[in-house]
């Protein structure tokens, strides 16, 4: 596989209102996701994404599972219907940062590696928040099914 640095690092993941689902703190813990994936192309560009991605892969790990936990306790708060499967979602994205982990264990740091990592979190979040969690907000905001 090969990769084109000037490539990956010219598409900015830029957080727009429309990933926005009108709870505040959950926004803004999406935000901060957005912002180190980011700090992850700024390291690519400066030649240091290899030196970046442990500390990025750890952030990650963490902090997922601390927004997770948010984001759970909000949906039990409110009896989402769609509960299950929404925590489905997230433990899937756990397990596939672990096995990016245990990628970056074995094999150490790749700008293959750091690109996967980047591409993968931000196509998953980008498609988690403006699909499922965008449903879980609608729910929580009262709105018709129809806009759910």
């Amino acid at each position: 596989m090969s990769f084109n640095v000037k490539q990956v690092i010219s598409m900015p993941f830029e957080w727009t209102q429309n990933l926005s689902i009108g709870v505040a703190e959950i926004d803004n813990q999406h935000k901060e996701l957005f912002k180190r994936i980011n700090n992850l192309l700024d390291a690519i560009s400066q030649g240091k994404g290899k030196q970046e991605l442990f500390a990025v892969l750890e952030f990650l790990e963490d902090y997922s599972k601390f927004h997770f936990a948010k984001e759970e306790k909000l949906m039990l708060a409110h009896n989402y219907s769609a509960y299950k499967a929404h925590k489905a979602e997230h433990e899937r994205f756990i397990q596939e940062l672990n096995g990016l982990k245990k990628k970056f264990e074995t094999a150490g740091a790749s700008l293959a590696l750091v690109v996967e990592v980047q591409r993968k979190t931000i196509d998953w979040l980008i498609e988690h928040i403006s699909k499922i969690d965008k449903q879980m907000a609608n729910m929580m905001h009262g709105l018709p099914k129809e806009r759910q």
